[in-house]
């Protein structure tokens, strides 16, 4: 089966049209989402070998470069939910390379006085209020507590 898809796209002179050659025995336009799906999935994997780098598997067995990639794919997650749940709106569109240098990689002291302990992080890439603001939004992700009986 051959697929010709044609897009318009506003401000492009010609049109982009493309062909999928394919032994899928489904409609056209199932074809060419299964196709468009395919691609984003293969975006995320890119994605991921580039922030997570989640190809490096350097372990002398095949059960230890198992649980590498397991917490690779974790890190991968984890990444995602902070992207897509934790993230204000000047940094929505940060990809998790940049979520991984500027917010994770940073250092940080941890300095703990008598009555409180403070967190001290140079504000290079990520504000205060950034910050401050990232927490937040984690914070409303709990649960909250069921009401007291009465």
């Amino acid at each position: 089966m051959r697929k010709q898809e044609v897009e318009w796209h506003p401000g492009e002179l010609v049109p982009r049209v493309g062909f999928i050659v394919t032994n899928l025995s489904r409609p056209a336009e199932r074809v060419v989402a299964f196709y468009n799906h395919r691609g984003t999935c293969e975006q995320w994997i890119k994605e991921g070998k580039g922030a997570i780098k989640w190809t490096r598997l350097s372990c002398r067995t095949f059960a230890a470069n198992a649980v590498r990639l397991q917490l690779h794919a974790l890190a991968y997650n984890l990444g995602n939910f902070l992207r897509t749940l934790a993230t204000p709106e000047p940094i929505k569109d940060w990809s998790l390379t940049s979520l991984r240098e500027k917010l994770i990689k940073v250092g940080a002291k941890l300095v703990s006085h008598g009555r409180y302990v403070a967190f001290q992080m140079a504000e290079v890439a990520v504000s205060r209020h950034l910050f401050a603001e990232i927490l937040r939004l984690i914070a409303e992700l709990r649960p909250q507590p069921p009401p007291a009986p009465a």
